[in-house]
């Protein structure tokens, strides 16, 4: 069976089972096809105001059976208005040259092998800007026994606002540029200080030797750390992060990530945890938490000031129909703290807050923007919520938290 795509306002049943009639033209009435009655297979019903793109779909004879929701937010027309009349009336598309799309294009009387047009930009009447791909149903030969051109039965109409693609455009942009800059430095290192040492091995002493080859590591480091972090934006966007359960005791991942940065130099009472009772048993991702409790903490300490204090407590996520055990995290610290009017944006990509303690964090640099933008991808990964928010004694909290999960999950 064909998958069917439903307008709730232009295909529902009306009484009776007769078909919804719109007059279109003066002694002209379209007919339009209520849904199918009996069962309908699982998936094989599509409503169109559920769809995140503008759809609207046109008969044999190029009259608008289905106009949904975004289609009408894009052009500022009524559904109800539209139904019936002819989508070339309508939808008056024209290219950047001013020729009617229409015409040249020729739908309904064009090649009888077309399929599809590939998405493009078109204008309206009124000067818009729509990105507009076409998809054509034709009759289907082997149920019709008819020889010869396949006319078309349905017109297919995709509708994107063209705002979408210029942020889209904007953001693919700025991460080519910020990738760029921050592989430039290491990279120009690496190749500095291995040429040296490749010229002029003998000129140096054993000391001078690790300190220049102890660079080379840093540095590599730091741009295998720029890759995992972009493979990580492109999970995000596209949806396949993956979590591998297993148990966790979030308290000692926060003890190891404290203990590492104490090894990397940091002083020891720069850092607390508390941890309160009654934490449920935790099925999470280890590598994640870690990465969530690793980039707070680094955002902490390099943008904040004084003690960071990371409290874990038992927590409550609610649902839809119930509610479950979860655990939440707090990393705090005793800076500036982050205006109300900034914290929507810190968990966008790029985002770079100026350090909030002063010069006790000025050594440490600025980052790629894309920590905090990550981390609230992994927590909403595991089903869990992020926030920001202003600490009990003043600064910076960042709070998570995340349903405990089971084996099974």
């Amino acid at each position: 069976m064909d998958e069917l795509i439903s307008s709730r306002a232009s295909t529902a049943p009306q009484p009776g089972g007769t078909p919804a009639n719109t007059d279109t033209a003066p002694g002209q009435v379209s007919g339009v096809s209520p849904l199918p009655e009996g069962p309908v297979p699982i998936g094989s019903l599509v409503f169109a105001d559920e769809l995140p793109d503008g759809i609207v779909v046109a008969d044999e004879a190029g009259r608008i059976i289905v106009f949904n929701r975004v289609a009408a937010r894009l052009t500022g027309l009524d559904p109800a208005e539209v139904t019936g009349k002819f989508v070339f009336d309508v939808l008056p598309l024209r290219d950047s040259e001013g020729r009617d799309w229409w015409v040249y294009a020729d739908p309904y009387h064009g090649l009888p092998t077309r399929t599809r047009h590939p998405e493009r930009s078109l204008y309206l009447a009124d000067g818009t800007e729509i990105l507009v791909s076409v998809g054509y149903v034709r009759e289907d030969r082997a149920k019709s026994g008819a020889r010869g051109p396949r006319p078309v039965r349905r017109l297919v109409i995709s509708l994107r606002g063209a705002k979408q693609r210029e942020r889209l455009e904007r953001s693919r942009a700025e991460l080519v540029s910020t990738v760029a800059h921050e592989l430039r430095s290491p990279l120009t290192s690496v190749k500095g200080f291995t040429a040296t040492l490749l010229n002029k091995w003998g000129r140096f002493t054993d000391d001078q030797k690790r300190v220049m080859l102890e660079t080379v590591n840093a540095d590599a480091d730091r741009v295998t750390r720029l890759i995992t972090e972009l493979l990580d934006v492109s999970r995000i966007e596209s949806g396949r992060m993956e979590v591998h359960r297993q148990l966790v005791d979030v308290p000692d991942r926060a003890r190891k990530i404290v203990a590492g940065r104490v090894a990397a130099g940091d002083a020891e009472d720069r850092f607390r945890l508390e941890v309160l009772d009654g934490l449920p048993e935790t099925w999470l991702d280890a590598d994640k938490i870690d990465q969530i409790l690793g980039n707070l903490v680094e955002n902490a300490v390099r943008h904040g000031a004084g003690i960071v204090t990371i409290v874990v407590e038992p927590a409550c996520l609610e649902g839809e129909d119930e509610k479950s055990d979860a655990v939440a995290v707090s990393v705090r610290d005793q800076g500036e703290g982050i205006s109300p009017d900034v914290a929507p944006r810190v968990f966008r990509q790029f985002w770079r807050g100026k350090p909030r303690g002063g010069s006790r964090t000025s050594r440490h640099g600025g980052g790629t923007g894309l920590g905090l933008y990550i981390v609230k991808g992994l927590v909403e990964a595991h089903g869990g919520t992020i926030c920001v928010r202003r600490a009990p004694g003043g600064g910076a909290e960042f709070r998570f938290t995340v349903p405990a999960g089971t084996v099974a999950a």
